[in-house]
């Protein structure tokens, strides 16, 4: 029975490594993430039950991989300490919430977009980027908290500077920080804000610039900075990881070349003895 079990674990193993295997779940994720998209149509309504079948399909595919998964595992509970595979089985869990029941659909539907995350899981560049992402942030926040000072003194210059020239945007601190990040954004910020408040305030133009030089010069080049030193050493590590993976591999190999050359000595080793005690017997006869 053991045998068996590990003969069907390792056929497990090797087509959960398949990238035949592989780019078939990215092309399902993608029909998932398709079907979504597709039910936000009013034209579709004639074909909701054959979208109701294809949700189904996908569904039982993702069970059926997430299951393959579990099974290419030594044991069950390596599967899930990788985080992604946590994330994947939380997915795929979710997705078994039936869309029949009125008071639940919403909640299905909801959770059946999440399935689009599994692009991350599946590929590792995604995955990468996800990882640095993540990392950064602790380091952004700084980043985050320097500009949130700027934009609170600037904002109070600006609401103690321009009050008079409109309330709906310098009345008050909460709206002239509102005002700046329109600025900051660039969205219309020269016709909707820079212009008018020139025309009362003709030298408004040096507040303005010298906060748009802090925000989208330094502070933005700043966050990018960071994102993509952590990227960095994110591709460093994993290609420590995989180095030592393949190192790892290669100590295997010479220890199975060792061990059969020790056999193979063994095995001369008995030869000579039989042949020797061959000889010996005809001599003696």
């Amino acid at each position: 029975m053991s045998a068996s079990f590990e003969t069907w674990r390792e056929r497990f193993e090797r087509l959960r490594a398949n990238k035949i295997f592989e780019l078939t779940v990215i092309a399902i994720i993608v029909l998932s993430a398709l079907l979504i998209g597709a039910r936000t149509y009013e034209e579709i309504t004639h074909f909701q039950q054959w979208l109701r079948v294809l949700d189904v399909a996908v569904t039982v595919f993702f069970l059926v991989e997430i299951l393959i998964r579990m099974a290419a595992e030594r044991r069950l509970l390596d599967f899930f300490k990788k985080g992604w595979n946590v994330f994947d089985f939380l997915i795929v869990t979710a997705s078994l919430i039936p869309m029949d029941d009125s008071e639940m659909v919403l909640l299905a539907r909801l959770l059946r977009i999440f399935r689009v995350l599994r692009l991350v899981s599946m590929i590792p560049e995604l995955r990468m980027l996800m990882a640095a992402l993540f990392k950064s942030i602790p380091r952004m926040g700084y980043v985050a908290l320097l500009m949130f000072i700027i934009f609170y003194i600037y904002a109070a210059i600006g609401s103690f500077l321009f009050h008079d020239v409109d309330e709906r945007l310098w009345g008050n601190i909460s709206l002239a920080m509102l005002t700046l990040f329109q600025v900051a954004t660039f969205e219309s910020w020269a016709t909707a804000v820079l212009y008018p408040t020139m025309e009362h305030y003709p030298y408004a133009w040096i507040f303005f610039l010298t906060f748009i030089f802090l925000n989208a010069f330094i502070f933005l080049n700043m966050m990018i900075g960071i994102v993509l030193d952590v990227m960095q050493k994110e591709s460093i590590q994993i290609e420590l990881e995989s180095g030592e993976g393949e190192a790892a591999e290669l100590h295997g190999l010479r220890d199975d070349v060792r061990q059969l050359r020790d056999q193979l000595s063994r095995m001369e080793t008995l030869l000579e003895q039989n042949r020797a005690g061959g000889v010996d017997k005809a001599g003696q006869g």
